[in-house]
Protein backbone atom coordinates (compact mmCIF):
# COMPACT_ATOMS: atom_id res chain seq x y z
CA UNK A 1 0.00 0.00 0.00
CA UNK A 2 2.92 2.00 -0.01
CA UNK A 3 1.93 4.00 -3.45
CA UNK A 4 -1.34 4.65 -1.85
CA UNK A 5 0.25 6.98 0.87
CA UNK A 6 -1.65 10.23 1.28
CA UNK A 7 -3.67 9.48 -1.82
CA UNK A 8 -7.50 10.26 -2.62
CA UNK A 9 -10.09 7.29 -2.50
CA UNK A 10 -14.13 8.09 -2.83
CA UNK A 11 -16.12 5.00 -1.37
CA UNK A 12 -19.84 5.13 -2.20
CA UNK A 13 -22.13 3.57 0.25
CA UNK A 14 -20.54 4.87 2.90
CA UNK A 15 -22.17 5.35 5.91
CA UNK A 16 -22.36 1.23 6.82
CA UNK A 17 -21.53 -1.91 5.93
CA UNK A 18 -18.85 -2.60 3.21
CA UNK A 19 -18.56 1.53 2.24
CA UNK A 20 -17.81 1.87 5.99
CA UNK A 21 -15.42 -0.83 6.04
CA UNK A 22 -13.98 0.38 3.33
CA UNK A 23 -13.06 3.99 4.66
CA UNK A 24 -11.79 2.38 7.79
CA UNK A 25 -9.23 0.14 6.29
CA UNK A 26 -7.96 2.31 3.95
CA UNK A 27 -7.65 5.45 6.23
CA UNK A 28 -5.67 3.01 8.67
CA UNK A 29 -3.84 2.16 5.64
CA UNK A 30 -2.58 5.80 5.30
CA UNK A 31 -5.42 7.33 2.14
CA UNK A 32 -6.99 10.54 2.87
CA UNK A 33 -11.08 8.84 1.87
CA UNK A 34 -13.82 10.86 1.17
CA UNK A 35 -16.70 8.92 1.97
CA UNK A 36 -20.30 9.10 0.23
CA UNK A 37 -23.50 8.19 1.09
CA UNK A 38 -27.23 9.61 1.68
CA UNK A 39 -27.37 9.58 5.74
CA UNK A 40 -24.69 12.18 6.31
CA UNK A 41 -25.23 11.53 10.20
CA UNK A 42 -23.92 8.16 9.58
CA UNK A 43 -20.56 9.76 7.74
CA UNK A 44 -20.03 12.16 10.77
CA UNK A 45 -19.97 9.26 13.41
CA UNK A 46 -17.61 7.03 11.43
CA UNK A 47 -15.24 10.26 11.24
CA UNK A 48 -15.72 10.72 14.80
CA UNK A 49 -15.14 7.29 15.63
CA UNK A 50 -11.71 6.98 13.64
CA UNK A 51 -8.83 6.96 16.21
CA UNK A 52 -7.69 10.91 16.19
CA UNK A 53 -4.49 10.31 13.74
CA UNK A 54 -6.68 8.84 11.59
CA UNK A 55 -9.95 11.31 11.62
CA UNK A 56 -8.47 14.25 9.92
CA UNK A 57 -8.05 12.19 6.60
CA UNK A 58 -11.92 11.40 6.31
CA UNK A 59 -14.45 13.39 4.51
CA UNK A 60 -18.11 12.87 4.54
CA UNK A 61 -20.04 14.11 1.85
CA UNK A 62 -23.94 13.51 1.45
CA UNK A 63 -24.66 12.26 -2.28
CA UNK A 64 -27.24 10.28 -3.52
CA UNK A 65 -25.36 8.42 -6.36
CA UNK A 66 -28.55 7.90 -8.29
CA UNK A 67 -28.60 11.32 -8.99
CA UNK A 68 -26.10 12.54 -11.69
CA UNK A 69 -26.03 16.19 -10.63
CA UNK A 70 -25.00 15.03 -7.11
CA UNK A 71 -22.46 12.91 -8.00
CA UNK A 72 -21.02 15.81 -10.88
CA UNK A 73 -21.13 18.20 -7.75
CA UNK A 74 -19.18 15.77 -5.59
CA UNK A 75 -16.58 15.08 -7.52
CA UNK A 76 -16.01 18.75 -8.43
CA UNK A 77 -15.80 19.14 -4.66
CA UNK A 78 -12.69 16.09 -4.47
CA UNK A 79 -10.82 18.22 -7.44
CA UNK A 80 -11.32 21.30 -5.89
CA UNK A 81 -10.57 20.88 -1.94
CA UNK A 82 -8.48 17.33 -2.31
CA UNK A 83 -6.77 17.31 -6.11
CA UNK A 84 -8.98 14.66 -7.47
CA UNK A 85 -9.46 10.99 -6.94
CA UNK A 86 -7.19 8.23 -7.66
CA UNK A 87 -9.35 5.18 -6.27
CA UNK A 88 -12.99 4.89 -6.58
CA UNK A 89 -14.82 2.01 -4.65
CA UNK A 90 -18.28 1.72 -6.36
CA UNK A 91 -20.52 0.03 -3.43
CA UNK A 92 -23.97 1.37 -3.22
CA UNK A 93 -26.18 -0.70 -3.73
CA UNK A 94 -29.69 -1.64 -2.73
CA UNK A 95 -32.42 -4.25 -3.11
CA UNK A 96 -36.13 -3.96 -2.38
CA UNK A 97 -38.22 -6.95 -1.48
CA UNK A 98 -40.36 -6.97 -4.73
CA UNK A 99 -41.38 -8.75 -7.61
CA UNK A 100 -41.14 -7.63 -11.15
CA UNK A 101 -44.72 -9.63 -11.70
CA UNK A 102 -46.52 -7.51 -9.35
CA UNK A 103 -48.49 -4.45 -9.86
CA UNK A 104 -47.09 -0.68 -8.25
CA UNK A 105 -43.36 -1.58 -8.60
CA UNK A 106 -42.38 0.55 -10.67
CA UNK A 107 -40.58 3.39 -8.58
CA UNK A 108 -38.63 0.18 -6.49
CA UNK A 109 -37.65 -1.54 -9.85
CA UNK A 110 -36.42 2.24 -10.75
CA UNK A 111 -34.47 3.13 -7.86
CA UNK A 112 -32.48 -0.19 -8.29
CA UNK A 113 -31.23 0.58 -11.94
CA UNK A 114 -30.41 3.95 -10.97
CA UNK A 115 -28.49 3.22 -7.88
CA UNK A 116 -26.90 0.36 -8.63
CA UNK A 117 -25.79 0.28 -12.17
CA UNK A 118 -26.04 4.23 -13.40
CA UNK A 119 -24.98 5.07 -9.99
CA UNK A 120 -21.42 3.38 -10.82
CA UNK A 121 -21.83 4.79 -14.60
CA UNK A 122 -21.81 8.13 -13.31
CA UNK A 123 -19.43 7.53 -10.40
CA UNK A 124 -16.56 6.13 -12.97
CA UNK A 125 -17.08 8.42 -15.56
CA UNK A 126 -16.04 11.70 -12.85
CA UNK A 127 -13.27 9.75 -11.58
CA UNK A 128 -11.50 8.78 -14.51
CA UNK A 129 -12.46 12.58 -15.87
CA UNK A 130 -10.18 13.40 -12.43
CA UNK A 131 -7.69 11.42 -13.24
CA UNK A 132 -7.32 12.05 -16.91
CA UNK A 133 -7.09 16.11 -16.31
CA UNK A 134 -4.53 15.26 -13.88
CA UNK A 135 -2.37 12.68 -16.14
CA UNK A 136 -3.23 9.90 -13.00
CA UNK A 137 -2.43 6.90 -15.11
CA UNK A 138 -2.25 4.25 -12.28
CA UNK A 139 -5.60 4.98 -10.47
CA UNK A 140 -7.95 2.15 -9.86
CA UNK A 141 -11.94 1.05 -10.16
CA UNK A 142 -13.16 -1.17 -8.02
CA UNK A 143 -16.79 -2.30 -8.24
CA UNK A 144 -18.77 -3.87 -5.00
CA UNK A 145 -20.80 -6.66 -7.50
CA UNK A 146 -22.38 -10.19 -6.29
CA UNK A 147 -22.48 -13.98 -7.04
CA UNK A 148 -25.90 -12.41 -8.87
CA UNK A 149 -24.23 -11.04 -10.89
CA UNK A 150 -23.19 -14.11 -12.64
CA UNK A 151 -25.85 -16.22 -12.05
CA UNK A 152 -29.46 -16.01 -10.35
CA UNK A 153 -29.44 -17.74 -6.76
CA UNK A 154 -33.39 -19.43 -6.03
CA UNK A 155 -33.68 -18.36 -2.84
CA UNK A 156 -36.85 -19.96 -1.33
CA UNK A 157 -40.15 -17.65 -1.14
CA UNK A 158 -37.83 -14.76 -2.49
CA UNK A 159 -37.40 -13.20 -5.58
CA UNK A 160 -33.90 -11.35 -6.77
CA UNK A 161 -36.01 -9.44 -8.83
CA UNK A 162 -34.67 -6.13 -10.33
CA UNK A 163 -31.09 -6.56 -8.05
CA UNK A 164 -29.93 -9.41 -9.88
CA UNK A 165 -29.97 -7.90 -13.39
CA UNK A 166 -28.69 -4.96 -12.64
CA UNK A 167 -25.87 -7.21 -11.09
CA UNK A 168 -25.57 -8.95 -14.29
CA UNK A 169 -25.41 -5.69 -15.99
CA UNK A 170 -22.52 -4.33 -13.76
CA UNK A 171 -20.58 -7.58 -15.05
CA UNK A 172 -20.71 -6.76 -18.31
CA UNK A 173 -20.08 -2.96 -17.66
CA UNK A 174 -16.79 -4.19 -15.86
CA UNK A 175 -15.50 -5.27 -18.94
CA UNK A 176 -16.77 -2.46 -21.04
CA UNK A 177 -14.70 -0.07 -18.68
CA UNK A 178 -11.53 -2.43 -19.04
CA UNK A 179 -11.85 -2.00 -23.03
CA UNK A 180 -12.22 1.33 -22.65
CA UNK A 181 -9.51 2.07 -20.53
CA UNK A 182 -7.60 0.01 -22.93
CA UNK A 183 -8.54 2.07 -25.61
CA UNK A 184 -7.61 5.49 -23.73
CA UNK A 185 -4.24 4.01 -23.51
CA UNK A 186 -4.34 4.32 -19.56
CA UNK A 187 -2.98 2.00 -17.12
CA UNK A 188 -6.15 2.50 -14.67
CA UNK A 189 -6.94 -0.57 -13.56
CA UNK A 190 -11.19 -2.07 -13.17
CA UNK A 191 -11.99 -4.64 -10.72
CA UNK A 192 -15.43 -6.39 -9.76
CA UNK A 193 -15.57 -8.22 -6.59
CA UNK A 194 -18.65 -10.17 -5.92
CA UNK A 195 -19.62 -11.78 -2.64
CA UNK A 196 -21.63 -14.45 -1.78
CA UNK A 197 -24.05 -13.26 1.21
CA UNK A 198 -22.95 -10.56 3.44
CA UNK A 199 -24.12 -9.43 6.97
CA UNK A 200 -25.45 -6.13 5.85
CA UNK A 201 -27.84 -3.52 6.41
CA UNK A 202 -29.04 -4.34 2.93
CA UNK A 203 -31.09 -7.10 4.11
CA UNK A 204 -32.30 -5.89 7.46
CA UNK A 205 -34.50 -3.98 6.25
CA UNK A 206 -35.95 -6.26 3.30
CA UNK A 207 -36.16 -10.16 4.40
CA UNK A 208 -33.97 -10.88 7.97
CA UNK A 209 -36.09 -14.33 8.21
CA UNK A 210 -34.49 -15.01 4.62
CA UNK A 211 -31.26 -14.81 5.80
CA UNK A 212 -31.85 -16.45 9.36
CA UNK A 213 -29.26 -19.33 9.63
CA UNK A 214 -27.16 -18.59 6.05
CA UNK A 215 -23.44 -18.28 6.00
CA UNK A 216 -22.54 -15.05 5.50
CA UNK A 217 -19.06 -12.66 5.22
CA UNK A 218 -18.16 -10.07 7.37
CA UNK A 219 -18.22 -6.53 5.65
CA UNK A 220 -14.26 -6.47 6.93
CA UNK A 221 -14.21 -9.86 4.63
CA UNK A 222 -15.26 -7.97 1.53
CA UNK A 223 -12.96 -4.54 2.73
CA UNK A 224 -9.75 -6.84 2.89
CA UNK A 225 -10.21 -7.96 -0.31
CA UNK A 226 -10.85 -4.46 -1.45
CA UNK A 227 -7.30 -3.79 0.05
CA UNK A 228 -5.55 -6.49 -1.63
CA UNK A 229 -6.87 -5.80 -5.64
CA UNK A 230 -5.98 -2.06 -5.17
CA UNK A 231 -1.92 -3.17 -3.72
CA UNK A 232 -1.44 -5.33 -6.86
CA UNK A 233 1.84 -4.58 -8.67
CA UNK A 234 1.48 -2.64 -12.05
CA UNK A 235 1.22 -5.06 -14.20
CA UNK A 236 -1.11 -7.26 -12.39
CA UNK A 237 -4.97 -6.52 -12.56
CA UNK A 238 -7.30 -8.33 -10.71
CA UNK A 239 -10.24 -8.33 -12.90
CA UNK A 240 -12.86 -10.32 -11.08
CA UNK A 241 -13.34 -11.79 -7.69
CA UNK A 242 -15.25 -14.05 -6.05
CA UNK A 243 -15.49 -14.82 -2.32
CA UNK A 244 -18.25 -16.96 -1.08
CA UNK A 245 -18.40 -17.75 2.79
CA UNK A 246 -17.55 -21.76 3.99
CA UNK A 247 -20.88 -23.03 3.69
CA UNK A 248 -22.84 -20.98 1.20
CA UNK A 249 -25.18 -23.46 -0.73
CA UNK A 250 -25.59 -21.38 -4.08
Amino acid sequence: MDRWQNRVAVVTGASSGIGAECCKDLVAKGMIVVGLARRVDRLAELKAALPADQSPRFYGRQCDVSVEQQVIDSFAWVNETLGGADVLINNAGIIRRIHLIDEGNSADILNIINTNLLGVTWCTREAFLSMKKRQINDGHVVIINSIAGHGVPMVPGYSLNMYAPSKHAITALTEVLRQEFLNKGTLTKITSISPGVVNTEIFDETSPEIIAGMPMLRSEDVADAVTYCIQTPPHVQIHELTIKPIGEKF
